[in-house]
């Protein structure tokens, strides 16, 4: 039964860590504030999460682990909090969230051209024959 949770436990942590860093990667490349919420809220909940659980599982059933689901409940209630509390105070600051295709303007210089799903037009030569009007 230890070896079940001793694995289970070291599941978890490399599985929190993987999310942390797939949230860091994100926080990086995303163009603006409201985008990089997105990962970031990540991080918190199942980074943070999944790594508090596999420690849970490595320290056993004692004041430990206590202290690590009582810290697991304070990120879980303050990370929603804070998210929202940035978004306000960005909205507040006159930024304005990056769309797709959007020109880029003073308030808005990362905004990226748009793109189309569909391959671009090729002119194709028309020749005598080839069925081209």
């Amino acid at each position: 039964m230890a070896m079940a949770l001793d694995i289970v436990g070291w599941i978890c942590v490399v599985s929190g860590s993987f999310f942390l860093i797939v949230g860091a990667v994100g926080v990086l490349r995303l163009p603006d504030v409201f985008a990089r919420m997105h990962p970031t809220g990540l991080i918190d909940t199942m980074g943070s999460g999944l790594l508090v659980l596999g420690m849970t599982l490595q320290a056993g059933f004692g004041p430990t682990a206590v202290k690590l689901v009582l810290i697991m409940a304070f990120i879980f209630f303050s990370s929603p909090t804070a998210t929202h509390a940035l978004a306000r105070a960005a909205l507040g600051a006159g930024l304005k969230p990056v769309l797709e295709g959007e020109p880029k303007s003073e308030t808005n210089p990362n905004a990226t051209p748009a793109r189309s799903s569909r391959p671009p037009a090729t002119r194709a030569s028309a020749t005598p024959g080839d069925g081209a009007p």
